[in-house]
């Protein structure tokens, strides 16, 4: 493939990646404002931005360092039927932890003070920066279930403390969006969300031990799959 080739490819791929980016961005705004029936609704704005701004970031670092785990980054179909049913159930209580906040800013449900909102900030980015160090250690981080052609297993970086850090960062990211959102009720339909997560680990588990070289030996060199010393 000559450079002209690639200059298109990685084109095409920018393209559909900012549209994805930018229409999930005015559904989740819409969502937030419209349930808020406010504009004045801040914690929304900061949410909005501290979403922006990771995302460019990420963006950017796929797209010049490993544009072909972007690429994979955009196939949003599971392949194996269990996966599917648990992301069905999981995008539910998403929605939901979408929904609510809204509300809770219009009804005054929750009293979330602004250090709380601030603090939740700084993790949410720190389960950002997570999530970017595994795409750095990880070229097979699809966003899918699945063994993919000529894949090897990897055991270093964060992968030598847990087996899915990857999951790990997503539940640390899923808790903070509510209070961040100023919204205590919200919190519920997001940890939901992350049980879900743990569905999800077993059948990938089964799946990896199964097809994936070495994984079975793996996971009895480490032993904790997204918490160190807890499961």
């Amino acid at each position: 493939m000559d450079r002209k080739q690639v200059r298109q490819e990685r084109s095409n791929l920018l393209k559909l990646v900012l549209i994805r980016l930018f229409s999930g961005l005015l559904v989740i705004g819409g969502l937030l404002f419209a349930f808020a029936g406010s504009f004045r609704y801040w914690q929304a704005w900061l949410f909005l931005a501290a979403l922006a701004i990771p995302l460019v970031m990420t963006l950017t670092f796929l797209l010049r360092k490993d544009p072909a785990l972007l690429e994979k980054r955009m196939n949003l179909k599971e392949p194996r039927k269990e996966q599917r049913k648990i992301v069905q159930i999981s995008g539910l209580f998403m929605l939901l932890g979408f929904f609510l906040p809204g509300l809770d800013y219009r009804y005054q449900w929750s009293d979330v003070p602004i250090w709380l909102v601030v603090v939740s900030v700084i993790v949410f980015e720190f389960s950002y920066a997570m999530i970017v160090a595994v795409f750095a250690q990880n070229s097979y981080a699809s966003r899918v279930v699945e063994i993919q052609e000529g894949q090897q297993l990897i055991d270093t970086g964060l992968y030598a403390i847990i087996r899915h850090p990857m999951y790990s960062a997503s539940i640390i990211l899923y808790l903070s969006i509510p209070l961040m959102l100023g919204s205590y009720v919200a919190v519920i339909p997001m940890a939901l969300s992350c049980l879900e997560i743990i569905a999800r680990i077993k059948d990938e588990e089964e799946m990896l031990k199964a097809g994936l070289a070495g994984y079975t030996a793996y996971t009895q060199r480490v032993k904790y799959r997204f918490i160190p010393y807890v499961w």
